[in-house]
Parts: structure tokens; sequence; C-alpha cells
């Protein structure tokens, strides 16, 4: 099965950067995305705010700041948060940065 995901956006606020007791680097970070798409023949207006995560590429992590431009490349997974709602997070496996 595929489960593969594309997303550019802005990194909205400063990122949380963890080791895990097993060393390896972790940072986690939400991404703002506004397009426009067509759908059903029709414009529409897309926003979405997505959290990120990224483990083990010490030197993307250490790039990553607040106000980055940003193309995310990385597959999709559900994280129960601490008062037990469901949120979908990208994971990360490539980040290529756009630039101004």
């Amino acid at each position: 099965m595929t489960n593969r995901m594309v997303l550019t956006g802005i990194v909205n606020k400063t990122s949380v950067r963890k080791v895990s007791p097993s060393g390896i680097p972790h940072c986690q970070f939400y991404l703002d995305h506004v397009s426009e798409q067509i759908e059903a023949g029709f414009k529409r207006k897309v926003w979405c705010n997505i959290p990120v995560v990224i483990s083990g590429q010490i030197e993307l992590i250490n790039s990553i700041q607040k106000g980055s431009k940003i193309c995310v490349h990385g597959f999709i997974n559900l994280h129960k948060r601490q008062n037990n709602i469901n949120q979908l997070v990208l994971h990360a496996d490539h980040i290529e940065f756009l630039g101004e």
C-alpha cells in the first residue's frame, strides 16, 4: 500500500528538538500550507496546519527555523495526543528549503 505525501509551506513556530532514549534526534514543528486547488472544475482555496516530525537527520533538524519555506516529503501516521485525541502527523524523510 502507498502512503506518501508532499506538502509545501512555512514553518509557523520554533521547532521542538528532542533526543530519544536510544540517541536518535527528533524535531517536531507545524507546517502552514495555503494554496488554490481545482476541485470539480472550480477553484478552491485550501489551508492546513499539520504537525511534522523528522528523525535522525541532524543536519536538517538543525536547519529548520520558524519562517522557513520548505517542501516536505514523507508519510502520514496517526498519533494519539495526551488528551486522547487522534491527530495525523507527517513524518518527513526528505525536506527541501525553498528560499524566499
